[in-house]
């Protein structure tokens, strides 16, 4: 049974301002979209520092022309997927089957069918919010997400309304491994955004990723050794806009390690080149504007 919604009265206004924009057709929110990545790009230049910072440094190679043409495919990219993000609190069920396909769904089904739940490593490549309303409706179990609660009380109901209203199931982030312990042989798919930077004091593996010393969260890896679930890489490719395919690729059965993968986090390195290869088809589709690489690795004497 879901939650009621809990809104202070003095946002109901905002309330219903959200979920009447979220009613207006797709090609509408759009046209809002466009509007919002001239004010963002040439008036506001949000982040646009960062943006460029993060480019040059992941793309050595692109000359200043073309580090230009994806810094401004990723903000138009990147308003489009706030406004799909809006839509998905009031999209219908067939409209977001509609939009957001699996390649390859026996994969997960595999796994899953034989008893085991599944982590899901994903990442803010594409439409990062509607894979898991489309997981939840294209599966007959369990599809769910691990979140890290947003401080603003009504931002925090209404994305969990939004995230949850097609099925899926949300886990608070500090509740993770209590989850994980409590459903360990419950058959499911579990999905967390392991492309984050960790605080610092929580940081465990560095590796190389798109030329720089990045650091990244293992806790997926480290819940795959304790319980011996598989791992899976979500690859999302924007076919055209409002279009997306999910393709998994395996990166653990939860037994064998990774082949060919040295290092104390292979999960986590494998998960890391197979997310940098991603990016590389289509730079302009990632998330530029956080600080990706604000923490810098120790220099050992």
């Amino acid at each position: 049974m879901k939650k009621p919604i809990k809104i202070p009265v003095l946002y109901y206004p905002l309330w219903v301002l959200l979920k009447g924009l979220a009613a207006l057709p797709l090609p509408v929110l759009y046209m809002i979209g466009d509007c919002l990545y001239g004010l963002l790009y040439y008036v506001v230049k949000y982040r646009k520092k960062v943006v460029l910072q993060n480019l040059r440094n992941s793309f050595p190679e692109m000359g200043d022309r073309e580090i230009k043409q994806t810094t401004k495919a990723f903000y138009k990219q990147f308003m489009e997927v706030v406004v799909e993000i809006l839509k998905l609190a009031s999209v219908s069920a067939a409209g977001m089957q509609r939009r957001v396909s699996f390649t390859n769904p026996e994969v997960l089904e595999a796994f899953v069918k034989s008893g085991q739940p599944v982590i899901i490593l994903g990442s803010h490549l594409g439409n990062w919010e509607w894979s898991l309303s489309a997981a939840a409706l294209q599966f007959n179990f369990p599809a769910e997400g691990v979140y890290k609660p947003l401080k603003n009380e009504f931002f925090e109901e209404f994305m969990l309304h939004t995230r949850s209203r097609l099925g899926a199931r949300l886990i608070k982030m500090k509740d993770t491994l209590r989850d994980f312990i409590r459903y360990r042989q419950v058959p499911r798919v579990v999905a967390l955004l392991s492309d984050q930077t960790p605080p610092f004091g929580e940081i465990h593996y560095w590796t190389t990723f798109l030329n720089q010393e990045t650091a990244f969260f293992v806790g997926a890896e480290k819940l795959s050794n304790m319980f011996g679930h598989p791992v899976l890489f979500l690859d999302v490719k924007r076919i055209r806009r409002g279009h997306y395919t999910l393709t998994f690729e395996t990166i653990t059965d939860g037994v064998q390690k990774p082949a060919g993968v040295k290092g104390e986090y292979p999960i986590t390195e494998v998960f890391a080149n197979k997310l940098e290869a991603s990016i590389r088809r289509s730079p302009a589709d990632y998330l530029w504007t956080h600080k990706r690489w604000k923490h810098k690795r120790p220099v050992m004497d």
